[in-house]
């Protein structure tokens, strides 16, 4: 596929929706990069974990300024140490910021990207006319995860990860900052009864309407 420069696709979603497989195939497919909002919290959480004494504000600004979206891709980053971590400090609006900084950098790259996360659409790049917002039913979702989670050797209960689910869609979508919501002119894909590759091509079709149209 030719890459297309300069194109921002943002998509916001609850947990384990598809978005992030979605998004890492329409990144390969157009040849953009690929940015994880969360692993960015995560990164952060990383770093607090191995250097905790010269961990501070701007020790982190000036990692973050450094990082590249492959390293968001590492496995380091997937551990529930780390994930523990950044749901605290994903909280603190001077880090958002910082965190913000680095995004703003990766979208005005002209390399173009695809943007995944819950405020995408509606704070990252509000005014990309390609946005999207990828669901699925709490019980799609909550499946979705425990079959990942069992593919990974954790010993967890369906009813566990359907209360973890339910946990986090109120978290995201209640927090006083950055809420998940569906932004103004964002377009809907509803993945429960779609695997990933047809969510993506649905996705795709409508992009490759937008731009060769």
């Amino acid at each position: 596929m030719k890459k297309n420069k300069n194109i921002i696709i943002c998509i916001d979603s609850p947990a384990a929706a598809g978005a992030g497989s979605i998004s890492k195939l329409l990144a390969a497919h157009y040849g953009l990069q690929y940015l994880d909002s969360g692993k960015c919290y995560r990164f952060c959480a990383a770093l607090k974990i191995k250097y905790p004494n010269k961990w501070n504000y701007s020790f982190l600004k000036k990692k973050v300024m450094r990082l590249n979206t492959k390293e968001l891709q590492k496995k380091y980053l997937l551990s529930e140490k780390v994930a523990t971590v950044a749901s605290v400090i994903a909280k603190d609006i001077k880090i958002r910021k910082i965190v913000n900084i680095f995004q703003q950098k990766i979208i005005k790259n002209p390399k173009g990207a695809v943007c995944d996360g819950r405020d995408m659409c509606t704070n990252l790049a509000p005014w990309t006319p390609f946005k999207f917002y990828v669901t699925a039913s709490v019980k799609v979702r909550s499946l979705r995860r425990f079959k990942e989670l069992r593919r990974l050797k954790k010993n967890i209960t369906l009813a566990e990860v359907q209360k973890s689910i339910k946990k986090r869609d109120k978290s995201d979508r209640n927090r006083s900052i950055a809420p998940l919501i569906r932004a103004p002119k964002s377009i809907l894909l509803n993945t429960s009864n779609l695997s990933i590759r047809s969510g993506f091509l649905k996705i795709k079709k409508m992009i490759d309407k937008k731009l060769y149209n």
